[in-house]
């Protein structure tokens, strides 16, 4: 026959061990949801110096001045179908190219209204090409899609972006980017980087490049 001071004391020691296992499980559950399965950017895309030519997109701004005819100077915003009307010519294609080149395609276009036109081309409003934006969803203080710029890091991104919400889980972000044709997803450690003030976390960001940001689960 069992006491009641021997079933109070079984019932205590169960309830220990259940507590435990809870504990255990918990603890396990917390590991898997804050470990990134993803790896890490590999030290030879952490520090990239990327060489482009900004490519004209639909909505950019752009100032053409022509050399001597400050008549025929003007401002403009490229359409959404890629095209540029100026004073002489309509329906000029702009997007897809640089500066330089459209200022050319303007020269040729001049050519039959003016000798010898020179033109230049100023971009003053930028929107990007999709391969040469960089995209910031999910748990970010303002997710949007960011025109790429020379020498950008991941600490730009993260500024213009206004940093994390507080609902951020920063190290279990990835970045994707496309590397030799495949999509290739990294973890971050954004925590690391903006909270801990750690630079080691800091990578070279690059055109076309995804950042999603992972929200907690706690």
């Amino acid at each position: 026959m069992i006491n009641n001071n021997g079933a109070r004391a079984s019932s205590s020691s169960s309830v220990q061990r259940l507590t435990s296992g809870l504990a255990v499980l918990l603890l396990m559950l917390c590991t898997a949801c804050t470990t990134n399965p993803h790896p890490a950017v590999p030290e030879a895309q952490r520090n990239v110096e990327v060489d482009y030519d900004y490519i004209l997109a639909p909505g950019d701004a752009v100032s053409i001045f022509v050399w001597g005819n400050e008549e025929l100077s003007s401002n403009g915003t490229v359409r959404p179908d890629g095209k540029l009307t100026t004073h002489l010519v309509e329906d000029l294609q702009a997007a897809g190219k640089t500066s330089t080149q459209l200022a050319r395609d303007i020269e040729v276009a001049y050519s039959e209204y003016v000798r010898q036109p020179v033109v230049s081309v100023i971009v003053s409003g930028f929107v990007g090409i999709p391969d040469q934006t960089v995209r910031v969803v999910g748990e970010a203080t303002s997710p949007t899609r960011v025109p790429y710029k020379k020498y950008m890091t991941l600490l730009d991104l993260m500024i213009t972006v206004n940093g994390l919400t507080e609902y951020a889980d920063g190290n279990n972000s990835v970045l994707v980017r496309m590397v030799d044709g495949q999509q290739v997803t990294y973890s971050l450690r954004l925590d690391d980087l903006l909270k801990d003030g750690d630079i080691t976390a800091n990578v070279s960001i690059m055109p076309g490049d995804i950042l999603i940001v992972a929200e907690s689960w706690f």
